[in-house]
């Protein structure tokens, strides 16, 4: 089935694969607890499910869905032939049942389950096997694409029994943990490893903050637990990099304290309700950091601001840098969308922020997260052709001009939009190797408006003044709006 980690993984030289193993050996098993974990496998096992899910697939349509490039191919739909409940394939001569593999685990003793959203995505037919063989048929609670969980219930006309949830903040690298799933539809699989590293970014989506662990993770694994020594779930199985494949000993789960109030407001309303600030944020470079008389690179830099927003109805600016958020700091950019995501709709928070070099306490009330709307068309801009003036920006190596009504339609800006024009960039500048671009608006110079080239100039004579070595621009470039720090020549 379509997978939005597999296709990212075939524009890669390391393969992510996201169908998550075999047990293999661990590399300390010398250092293993004396008696295994033969009493916590037999406790845990029957809290872990297979999962079957399937479509009809259209030959005339092409079969990019497809999952054939394994030999096992053959064998995983010879499998569920044995195990699937009635079929619609009959009514539809010209089809085929296309059927994926995955693993999933108990979270409540009336039925619910938990799991990949990869592994049911566009589903027609979901079956969920119990360890004792039981077929049932599930129905989609909720799911959620942006950290990869799905909630699923069954009636299994009897009590199943749960696991527990963990918490995954107090997981230590080096710490033993299991993986249980159905690596290639062998049925309810260990495999013992440790947590090799907390916190990866693997470009999966905004909330990256997955767990690393070498417990063998494989193609059938997907939405199995991860759990402790306890037998606590601390994560849900989810990628591996891998060039076969195969398990190469570095698979990676989504983490319990971050899927949990997923899977609370999944079952609650049947969506996720994300916090939400609304503001655009960039990464605080190095250079940015010394044009604000920041000590190092960390926080937040604000670069808009929603006029709707909950940001905007407090006192976050333009130009701030979020420090921390709701006690907690932030050292990456990336850090923060995560902690508004996992926040509270309507709670109110106290937020820090670096203003005009020094720290400003802020408190502001999380919003929800919608859908953003369709950004509206510019404005046309008439025919007044009024010539376009270049001025030069000696210090950045940049051709600027104001914006005339002949600049708005030759570059295409909207009405709203105010600053100056980029006419043309020094490729040997740094502003150039930083990203300024010709047609880009330059509205803000080191946090003061520029309107005119006098303002440019003025605010560029005062920063060398200060001694400031880079300067700090606010650019408009299309419907983005960004921070550039640019060293001054």
């Amino acid at each position: 089935m379509n997978n939005p980690l597999r296709t990212f993984a075939r524009t890669a030289t390391m393969v992510i694969i996201a169908v998550v193993g075999l047990a293999l050996e661990p590399a300390f098993a010398a250092h293993a607890p004396s008696d295994g974990f033969a009493d916590l496998a037999e406790r845990l096992l029957p809290s872990v499910v297979n999962i079957s899910s399937s479509q009809i697939i259209d030959p005339k349509k092409g079969d990019e869905e497809m999952d054939d490039d394994t030999p096992l191919e053959e064998w995983f739909r010879d499998y569920f032939e044995n195990h699937r409940h009635g079929d619609d394939e009959d009514a539809h001569p010209h089809k085929r049942r296309q059927t994926s593999l995955g693993s999933g685990f108990i979270i409540d003793k009336a039925g619910y389950i938990v799991t990949n959203n990869h592994v049911i995505e566009n589903a027609d037919k979901i079956s969920v096997i119990l360890q004792d063989d039981t077929v049932l048929a599930a129905q989609v609670v909720g799911r959620d694409p942006k950290v990869d969980v799905a909630l699923l219930k069954v009636n299994a006309k009897r009590d199943l029994k749960p696991l527990v949830w963990g918490n995954s903040d107090a997981a230590r690298v080096g710490e033993w943990v299991l993986a249980i799933g159905n690596p290639f539809g062998l049925g309810g699989s260990v495999s013992a490893g440790i947590i090799s590293a907390r916190a990866r970014d693997i470009n999966a989506g905004q909330y990256d903050d997955f767990l690393q662990t070498d417990a063998a993770i494989n193609r059938g694994n997907s939405g199995g637990p991860l759990l402790n020594q306890n037998g606590e779930v601390i994560g849900i199985n989810t990628a591996i990099y891998s060039v076969t494949g195969g398990s190469a000993g570095v698979g990676f789960a989504a983490p319990s304290n971050l899927v949990r109030p997923v899977l609370d407001d999944l079952r609650k309303f049947g969506r996720t309700r994300r916090g939400w600030l609304g503001v655009k944020i960039q990464t605080v470079t190095p250079e940015i950091a010394e044009s604000l008389g920041l000590d190092r690179s960390r926080g937040a830099l604000v670069s808009a601001v929603d006029d709707d927003g909950p940001a905007a109805k407090s006192a976050v600016q333009v130009g701030d840098v979020i420090m921390s958020f709701d006690g907690k700091a932030v050292g990456k950019m990336r850090e923060l969308p995560r902690l508004v995501a996992n926040t509270p709709v309507d709670r109110t928070v106290d937020v820090e922020v670096w203003r005009q070099g020094k720290q400003v306490p802020v408190k502001l009330k999380i919003g929800e997260l919608k859908e953003e709307p369709a950004a509206n068309a510019p404005d046309a801009a008439d025919d007044t052709q009024t010539p376009i003036v270049r001025t030069e920006l000696k210090e950045l190596g940049v051709g600027v001009a104001e914006i005339s009504d002949h600049a708005r339609d030759k570059y295409d800006i909207p009405e709203n939009i105010h600053g100056l024009v980029v006419l043309d960039v020094d490729e040997d500048m740094d502003a150039a190797q930083e990203g300024l671009h010709r047609g880009d608006v330059i509205d803000e110079i080191q946090q003061a408006a520029v309107a005119t080239p006098a303002d440019a100039q003025a605010a560029l004579q005062a920063a060398q003044k200060a001694g400031r070595k880079t300067i700090l621009l606010r650019v408009v470039s299309g419907d983005n709006v960004h921070f550039l720090g640019v060293k001054l020549h």
